[in-house]
């Protein structure tokens, strides 16, 4: 590693808390890439933000060595880590654009956004349609380091003051959907909702055409929740991350929503997203599980091995620059002009949009009633409230400045004096300057947030506080309450009686408390910084692709199927393995809308049928149907086909043309089945749309349609139950599926079953060639994974160490002899099945003599009959995983109608006449 040669121990992060860990220790402590911003090193102007995320391992082992063994910038070596660049995607940009020409623009920085330098696209708040305006505004915009996107005024309408105002903001702030004029709502909420996705497209194709290799792109906000999928299905490699400057609803406000499936499938298209609060992530999270039917974990929502990490970042605020504002003589002078105009009084500070979530009103009313029950304070105590306008075309908020207008006034009118009132109240919002010295003389804040994603005047109030250390009484339902709860008084600005109080409280706490409040505060407000957030985040994006491309080696790759279909046609004697539910099976709604009692009968895909046809009819082909359902349903399925039926994990087996037979051990005991159904009866009446089902072998309690976390906990609880009660002596197996449970015999499984199948096939057909194709198509559970392994050819040296393992007399001598090496190396994979089946079963394998290839046949098949009937190299075995990622088959085929397709080709290369 390059870090040796300066001197630093090279240890790789063997976690992602290691390696983030580096990541922060070379962000904080080194100031290695701060240095950077002048752009001498890359020969680009960088931040923090865009530098330290290029790392990997090795780069931060080298940047730490060379911190600490150069200290001095002029002796760095020459070599540097690369640069990766950061597009940061928002509805609007933070400029806005006003046309003054053809061709001339003037350019004003927005209020609020990322407080860090790095390139953005969005919006510019400006309609330019011609080709020459565009062309300017990119021109003046990229000096800034920003990139436009140009969207007309009718997509603005629908998109943003419709769909995104008028639907996605109130829903996401417990608000709901619009409840005047609703049929109206519901006639337009289509169009808009096309308009929504339209402008996430446009916003697509814009970062499409500036992307390049290795960037990060973070996306942000409501406004653009398609924007991941967008850009995955432009490139699946790119590194997407979104976050959400807003509260997300409860998964039950969420899913009144229309279109709420394709919102979140599109936002997990990310691979890290990201919320200013747990609370936030975990209603993700939850609405993930309780609407599509996905799996939520600690770390995020997983759907068939593909992993979105999901995760709390905090925003910050650029903390220092308040803090050095304070010594800025304009700033001074405004302090002191205020400490003049209220000398004598305690001042209350509330700054807020005029917005029906800021709990104006619900504010004013807890000042009335404060006064109200502490006449000492009326003249010593005045209210300033800062309320700047919003929407001021839309009739609610008109609504609402009459009603805060009204009330300021009945207040004022009935505390007030000749020469001063309680409350001053302004409709407008004031500079930098003027602000800080505001947030300096306030000896109490109050944010009574109704619903607020972060609300960043508490933090700017926390900065300015340093000498005089007011107090801050805060919402709890602001998310800024996660962070600064401890310092603040939390408040439930609902509660007036509360926020009174609270408010007596603040005024009358002593010095010594309102100094502990204030540091715990003040450390989290200058430690959390915006510039932290953005790195945190990005570092935390960087850290998940390195994850997800770990997974993803352990996922099967795609079955390439033409090589399978031509592999096909070149052999003699095939064999073909299905799995039966989820596998010839239409694919139904996971949560069951109107596929449950489709599902439960397990019924046919309607395509497969004529394919099945023709291959079951190939002399050259034999099919097993291998599946856990009972007798009954595969003889409805498939008793017009001529192929072989594996019923319960191969425990019964029949060909459609015979009578069912048994292949479990004669040693297989079902004392057990009355006990266990009866504990399945009972879950099944507590836990609504769940259903058990008893088969001869097996008892399953599925929970796959009940509510999914009611399902988990009961399910939790059959278990408990089930291992300290009726099967806690008994020698069973308790396998566990997505939303299954299943209690067998211990040792019954598809792979233990499948030598004896086999055994039976070959004394039924008595073939006289090898079996030289071998397909295995399932969704099986993990447990019946153990199939693909039995035909997976095995490595000579692990056949030899097994030989030597293995009793003597339960090895046959001649065909161990004859069984071939394949080209790639393998061998037959005979030695492997005969372990397997000794180990699961404990039985003897007998001897035998004669042609390999014409098993000697007994009056129970013996174990060996069937795997000694192969003569498979690797390249013609392929074992297929179902929309299972997670598993250990070579393959993987996403949905049923994949399995369909396939069949249908290997059924145009089949034969139909004897052989």
């Amino acid at each position: 590693m390059r870090g040796n040669s300066y001197n630093c121990i090279p240890i790789t992060p063997r976690s992602r808390l290691e390696r983030l860990l580096r990541e922060r220790e070379l962000r904080k402590s080194n100031r290695y890439f701060e240095e950077a911003r002048d752009g001498d090193i890359y020969g680009d102007t960088l931040t923090e933000s865009d530098s330290f995320n290029s790392l990997n391992e090795e780069d931060i082992s080298e940047a730490l060595a060379v911190a600490r063994v150069f200290p001095d910038r002029n002796q760095w070596p020459e070599e540097r880590p690369r640069k990766q660049r950061l597009l940061v995607v928002a509805n609007r940009l933070p400029v806005s654009a006003v046309r003054e020409g053809v061709d001339s623009f003037h350019l004003e920085i927005s209020v609020g956004g990322l407080e860090f330098e790095t390139r953005w696209i969005g919006w510019a708040g400006v309609n330019v349609s011609d080709g020459v305006g565009q062309k300017a505004l990119t021109k003046d915009l990229a000096e800034m380091r920003c990139i436009p996107v140009f969207l007309d005024e009718h997509i603005v309408n629908q998109y943003y003051n419709g769909y995104c105002n008028n639907i996605l903001w109130p829903l996401f702030h417990y608000l709901g959907l619009p409840q005047e004029d609703r049929l109206a709502t519901t006639r337009s909420f289509q169009s808009q909702f096309d308009a929504y996705k339209k402008a996430n497209q446009m916003f697509a194709d814009v970062v499409n055409k500036y992307y390049k290799e290795g960037d990060v792109v973070w996306c942000h906000d409501y406004h653009l929740m398609f924007l991941p999928k967008c850009l995955k299905e432009y490139n699946d490699k790119m590194k997407v991350g979104w976050f959400l400057h807003t509260p997300f609803p409860s998964s039950e406000i969420h899913r009144t929503l229309p279109s709420r499936t394709e919102l979140l499938r599109s936002v997990l298209a990310a691979d890290l997203v990201g919320f200013h609060t747990y609370d936030y992530a975990r209603h993700f999270v939850s609405a993930c599980t309780r609407i599509l039917g996905l799996e939520g974990t600690p770390e995020g929502v997983e759907d068939q091995g593909k992993l979105t990490r999901v995760a709390a970042f905090p925003i910050g605020i650029d903390s220092d620059r308040f803090i050095r504002a304070l010594e800025l003589p304009e700033v001074q002078e405004h302090m002191k002009e205020l400490k003049e105009r209220f000398a004598g009084r305690k001042v209350m500070l509330g700054v807020d949009r005029l917005d029906m979530i800021k709990g104006i009103p619900q504010k004013i009313l807890a000042f009335e009633k404060f006064l109200e029950e502490n006449p000492r304070w009326r003249d010593k105590v005045v209210l300033l409230q800062i309320a700047v306008p919003t929407r001021t075309d839309v009739p609610e908020y008109q609504k609402l400045t009459s009603q805060v207008h009204e009330i300021v006034g009945r207040i004022n009118g009935r505390f007030g004096t000749l020469t001063a009132v309680p409350i001053h109240h302004l409709d407008r919002s004031l500079d930098f300057y003027a602000l800080c010295a505001l947030y300096a003389v306030t000896d109490v804040a109050l944010v009574t947030s109704l619903r607020d994603g972060m609300n960043l005047v508490s933090y700017e109030f926390v900065a300015c506080q340093a000498s005089k250390k007011g107090v801050l009484i805060l919402s709890e339902f602001a998310g800024a309450a996660q962070s600064l709860g401890a310092g603040a008084i939390l408040v439930n600005p609902w509660n007036v009686t509360e926020v009174a109080a609270s408010i007596c409280y603040a005024l009358d706490m002593p010095a010594d408390e309102r100094e502990k409040r204030h540091l715990v505060n003040f450390k989290h407000v200058t430690t959390h910084t915006s510039q932290e957030w953005a790195a945190t985040f990005v570092s935390e994006l960087n850290d998940t692709i390195v994850e997800a491309q770990l997974r993803t080696r352990q996922v099967p790759p795609l079955l390439p199927k033409e090589v399978a279909v031509d592999c096909y046609s070149k052999s003699n004697n095939r064999l073909i393995i299905l799995g039966f539910n989820a596998t010839l099976t239409e694919p139904v709604d996971a949560l069951g809308r109107g596929g449950q009692i489709r599902e439960m009968e397990l019924r046919l895909h309607p395509n497969i049928k004529k394919p099945l046809k023709k291959l079951s009819d190939d002399p050259k082909t034999t099919i097993v149907v291998l599946s856990g359902s009972d007798r009954t349903v595969l003889d409805k399925n498939f008793s017009e086909y001529n192929l072989w039926l594996a019923a319960e994990n191969g425990m019964f087996l029949r060909h459609t043309s015979g009578e069912w037979m048994t292949t479990m051990p004669e040693n297989l005991h079902m004392d057990w089945v009355d006990s266990v159904k009866h504990v399945f009866e009972y879950f099944t009446e507590r836990t609504p749309r769940s259903h058990f089902e008893l088969r001869e072998t097996s008892v399953v309690w599925n929970y796959k349609y009940a509510d999914i976390e009611f399902g988990r906990i009961q399910a939790r609880d059959l278990l408990q139950h089930l291992w300290t009660g009726p099967i806690s002596n008994a020698s069973l197996d308790v396998v566990q599926g997505g939303r299954s449970v299943e209690v067998r015999a211990i040792g019954v499984s598809k792979g233990a079953a499948i030598d004896r199948i086999l055994g039976e096939i070959v004394h039924d057909k008595g073939m006289k060639a090898p079996i030289d194709y071998v397909i295995c198509i399932g969704h099986f559970l993990p447990k019946d994974e153990d199939v693909y392994k039995f035909f997976e050819p095995e490595l000579p040296c692990e056949s030899s160490a097994l030989v030597r393992a293995m009793p003597s007399n339960s090895l046959r001598s001649s065909p161990q002899q004859k069984f071939p090496f394949s080209k790639n190396g393998s061998k037959s994979g005979r030695y492997k099945k005969q372990r397997s089946m000794s180990t699961i079963e404990q039985l003897e394998i007998d001897h035998a003599s004669g042609d390999p290839w014409i098993p000697t046949y007994h009056d129970r098949v013996s174990l060996h009959e069937g795997s000694s009937v192969l003569d498979l190299q690797g390249d013609n075995y392929f074992s297929c995983a179902v929309a299972r990622k997670r598993s250990s088959a070579r393959y993987l085929l996403k949905t049923s109608n994949d399995v369909v397709n396939l069949l249908s080709n290997m059924a145009d290369h089949s034969s139909t006449g004897s052989t």
